[in-house]
């Protein structure tokens, strides 16, 4: 069934009090409404109302053993949900939030619908840091579940466009806040067994969580061959994700390996993929944009600042939808920093179609 979706377009940094409780209200009348954060836009709804949750995984297309995070507005709200953080989570909230970080604690139970923490013990909690975020979630008066306002799978949205091209007709509404900033999702960690363990990377990068704790509390990072469990404590953990529907080749290199290698074998695979009758592209960055041949070559930033690459990597993504290419070589980038989680994203994109040199 098609509904329609309503669009309310606000300043990002000062947004208009009445537009903001316009959508506000749908949210209390459980509908769904796509809204910005620093990350990418989320797809909200009343995370206590199991019937307005449930709007979020029919609009997404999203599997149901996959959690939600709770996006809150004040930090107050915490202890009505979770049970209480212990020192270690104490410090990183101070630290990070409001920010890109998702807190998993053990529920409060009977406070949250089941669909939220897809029957764990558990939740995701995070305080967005966008004037939006806040502002809408305080008006609604209820934690907000928001997962990220795309078509399941497909690349995050960074912009209203990108909701409106998946969700449009499947939402109630959309308040239209600009592009976003970090341009990847929240970083997800749990501490446990006295170690902090980071369940998804993000915007919050290991060495921040480093330097934020005490030296005695180790911070563990999931190794890619371990983010798929069975039952996933955290989003992104499981099924193909950021995906554009052309098929991804990620080609990355050992240490050691020269850049002129992996670019060769780059150019090798589109010529394969060209000669079999598909349209190309490329996915690299600022210093190699010259340097392949395709129907369509997307320059995502610079490889010496990796807060530009993780910016517009989703937007990159898109454009080979929109250029309707079949066959896409991605080039990996340096994993310290944010590059972990944009070589997450990109593992991801590539549903497992990796080639190491």
């Amino acid at each position: 069934m098609t509904i329609e979706t309503m669009v309310w377009e606000v300043d990002g940094q000062h947004p208009d009090p009445a537009k903001l409780q316009e959508a506000a209200q749908l949210l209390r009348q459980g509908r769904t409404v796509a809204f910005p954060t620093e990350t990418v836009y989320g797809l909200g709804a009343d995370a206590c109302s199991s019937e307005a949750v449930a709007g979020i995984f029919s609009a997404k297309g999203r599997p149901s053993d996959n959690p939600l995070i709770v996006h809150i507005a004040d930090r107050s709200q915490l202890e009505e949900l979770a049970a209480p953080p212990d020192e270690a989570v104490s410090r990183l909230l101070d630290a990070f939030w409001p920010g890109p970080l998702t807190v998993v604690l053990p529920v409060r139970p009977g406070v949250l619908s089941p669909l939220v923490t897809a029957g764990l013990s558990t939740v995701g909690l995070r305080m967005p840091d966008h004037p939006v975020a806040l502002q809408l979630i305080a008006a609604a008066g209820c934690p907000v579940a928001a997962p990220s306002a795309n078509r399941s799978g497909r690349p995050s949205p960074t912009q209203a466009a990108h909701v409106l091209e998946d969700l449009e007709g499947r939402i109630g509404g959309i308040v239209d806040g600009g592009e976003t900033g970090v341009g990847v999702e929240s970083t997800v960690v749990e501490y446990a067994g006295g170690a902090l363990h980071i369940l998804r990377p993000g915007g919050i990068t290991l060495e921040q969580l480093r330097q934020a704790l005490p030296p005695h509390i180790p911070v563990l990072e999931a190794s890619p061959e371990h983010q798929e469990p069975s039952a996933p404590r955290a989003p992104g953990m499981k099924y193909a994700h950021y995906a554009p529907r052309g098929a991804l080749l990620l080609v990355q290199g050992r240490q050691g390996t020269a850049p002129e290698q992996i670019l060769a074998r780059m150019q090798r695979e589109l010529d394969e993929a060209r000669a079999r009758g598909e349209r190309t592209g490329v996915l690299t960055y600022g210093e190699y944009a010259g340097a392949f041949r395709a129907d369509c070559v997307v320059a995502c930033g610079r490889l010496d600042d990796l807060e530009t690459v993780a910016q517009g990597l989703y937007a990159a993504l898109r454009e080979f939808d929109e250029a309707g290419v079949g066959f896409i070589t991605a080039q990996a980038c340096p994993e310290e920093g944010i590059g972990a989680a944009i070589m997450n994203r990109l593992r991801k994109a590539a549903g497992g179609r990796i080639v190491t040199l």
